[in-house]
C-alpha cells in the first residue's frame, strides 16, 4: 500500500502507525524497525500489509519490506507465536541476525525479544532451523524469495491459498526455485513446490 504517514505511536518498540490512504486512516501495527524506517509524519510511505481476521477483531499489520512480512508469516507458523511475539522478535533482531540465530540453533538470541521465554525460543529455533535456510534470499544475496510481487511471491500465495502454512509454502517455493532456476514460470514453480510441500 502506498500512502501517507499521519501519526506514530509507541515508536520505542513494536507499536502502531496511522496511515492515510485516500482520506481514510488505518491503524497499522508494526515492528520498531518498520516504524523507524517510515520517515517523517506527513511523508509518503510504501508499506506491505498483512490482515489478521478473528471472530471479534480485524488487525492490520505493516512491514517496511516484503521480506519482513515473509519472516512474520514464518514466525507465526510456530505454535505459541502470535502477532505480538513475532513483531517483538522482528523489533529485537535484524533479519540477517534472526536467520543466523535460527540456522545455528542460538535460542538465547531469539529469547532477547520481549515476551519470548527460553522454552518458546527453543521451540522457534527447533521448528524453524531448517526453514531459515529456505528464506536465505531475504538476508543474503541468494534466491530472492522476498520478491513477493513476482513469481516466487505468487507461488507462495498459491500454496498458502491451498492451505499450506506460510513457512511450509515459503520453504517449498524456495526449494523449487533453486532446483528449476530463477527464470522458471509460475506454473512450473507451483507444480514442483506442491510436490515438495506434500512430502
Amino acid at each position: 500500500m502506498i500512502a501517507k504517514l499521519t501519526g506514530r505511536l509507541d515508536s520505542s518498540g513494536a507499536g502502531h502507525a496511522v496511515i492515510d490512504v485516500g482520506g481514510v486512516g488505518y491503524l497499522v501495527e508494526a515492528s520498531a524497525r518498520t516504524l523507524d524506517t517510515l520517515g517523517p509524519v506527513g511523508g509518503d510511505v510504501t508499506i506491505h500489509t498483512e490482515m489478521l481476521v478473528g471472530e471479534d477483531f480485524l488487525r492490520l499489520l505493516g512491514f517496511a519490506k516484503a521480506e519482513e512480512r515473509d519472516w512474520f508469516r514464518l514466525l507465526t507458523s510456530v505454535q505459541g507465536v502470535g502477532a505480538k511475539v513475532a513483531l517483538a522478535i522482528l523489533s529485537a533482531l535484524e533479519i540477517g541476525d534472526l536467520q543466523r540465530a535460527l540456522a545455528s540453533g542460538d535460542s538465547a538470541m531469539i529469547a532477547r525479544a520481549n515476551g519470548v521465554g527460553p522454552k518458546l525460543a527453543q521451540r522457534i529455533t527447533h521448528e524453524l532451523k531448517d526453514k531459515a535456510g529456505a528464506l536465505g534470499g531475504i538476508a543474503s544475496s541468494g534466491p530472492a524469495l522476498s520478491a513477493t510481487s513476482g513469481p516466487l511471491g505468487d507461488a507462495v500465495a498459491a500454496l498458502t491459498g491451498l492451505g499450506f502454512k506460510p513457512g511450509e509454502a515459503s520453504a517449498a517455493v524456495a526449494a523449487a526455485s533453486e532446483e528449476l532456476g530463477a527464470s522458471t514460470g509460475l506454473d512450473a514453480l507451483v507444480r514442483l513446490a506442491l510436490k515438495k510441500a506434500a512430502k
